[in-house]
């Protein structure tokens, strides 16, 4: 099965390669925590060999992948509707309808489907490890696609909860009052809110080498943190603003702006060059006497050789 697996691996990378210190030097990244510095350095190439296997990934691979997270994605509306409206004047509804907004990143996540703030944070580490043209471009390609399957798939999820007869009318006005809650976002709000989002699912990310079998609650937890502090995230937003719009009670440029862009922006900034910058910033040291210490084995070696 292994060997399945390495091999399909290879094909979908055919042609892509990150540019890095291992790959220049014919390595593998070294994720043995007893080999590194630190258990922060652990985490953190764990994380930058999960991102350069993204970085690598076939396209289309990727896109379909995508598509079907944001297809995924639509159970966090879906649920959050339904617990809106069978909790409805129950005290502490709102904590516990909020809980709903956890189902569709339990999906996505934990069936390794590409989610755009999730997958694309660990993307990121490889380029700061190795900032060249190369691999920026392999991180544009990734973002790109990755962002276009969500937002495909969340437009499916959400023209279907509006034209298929799945849902009783006090769902759909559920689904509406999600939906018009996040347009009463100024731009400014949006793009706020989205940070904070962007930096707590990267958090998550950052959390997931550590949690083992507990991975599942760290995902409830952090993303129902999400929904109780009323933030915007881009995919899961994109179910609910479509939903508005197939539904008529917005027009398509309102998507774009002024909840599209600002929310966008706003996930990248958190997630990419808070969190990510962050955690490369606190291990760099530890890199640095990493590669002292292989430079003065090697010296050593080379004086041990010598007749």
């Amino acid at each position: 099965m292994d060997d399945i697996k390495e091999e399909k691996i290879d094909k979908n990378s055919d042609g892509l390669e990150v540019e890095s210190e291992e790959q220049s030097e014919g390595k593998k990244i070294e994720v043995d925590e007893d080999r590194l510095p630190s258990r922060a350095m652990a985490i953190h190439e764990h994380i930058r060999q999960d991102g350069e296997k993204e970085l690598k990934r076939d396209g289309m691979a990727l896109l379909w992948s995508a598509i079907a997270a944001g297809l995924s994605m639509g159970a966090s509306l879906l649920a959050k509707g339904i617990f809106h409206v069978q909790l409805d004047g129950i005290p502490g509804s709102f904590v516990l309808e909020n809980l709903g907004y956890t189902f569709g990143f339990i999906i996505v996540i934990m069936a390794r489907q590409q989610l755009f703030t999730e997958n694309t944070v660990t993307a990121v580490l490889p380029i700061m490890q190795k900032p060249t043209l190369s691999n920026m471009g392999l991180l544009m390609r990734l973002w790109g696609i990755v962002l276009l399957g969500n937002l495909i798939g969340t437009a499916i999820a959400a023209w279907a909860f509006e034209h298929m007869p799945i849902f009783d009318e006090p769902t759909r006005d559920a689904f509406v009052k999600i939906g018009m809650d996040v347009m009463k976002n100024s731009p400014g709000e949006m793009f706020s809110n989205a940070i904070i989002s962007g930096w707590l699912i990267a958090t998550m990310v950052w959390m997931f080498p550590a949690a083992g079998a507990a991975k599942i609650v760290v995902i409830i937890l952090m993303t129902w943190l999400i929904a109780l502090a009323d933030t915007t995230h881009i995919v899961v937003g994109a179910v609910e603003i479509f939903y508005l719009v197939f539904n008529g009670d917005v027009q398509w440029q309102a998507f774009i702006w002024p909840f599209a862009l600002p929310t966008l922006a706003g996930n990248i900034c958190g997630g990419t060059f808070i969190f990510a910058l962050l955690s490369h910033a606190q291990i760099r040291n530890d890199m640095s006497n990493k590669r002292r210490a292989e430079a003065e084995a090697r010296a050593k070696e080379a004086k041990e050789n010598q007749p």
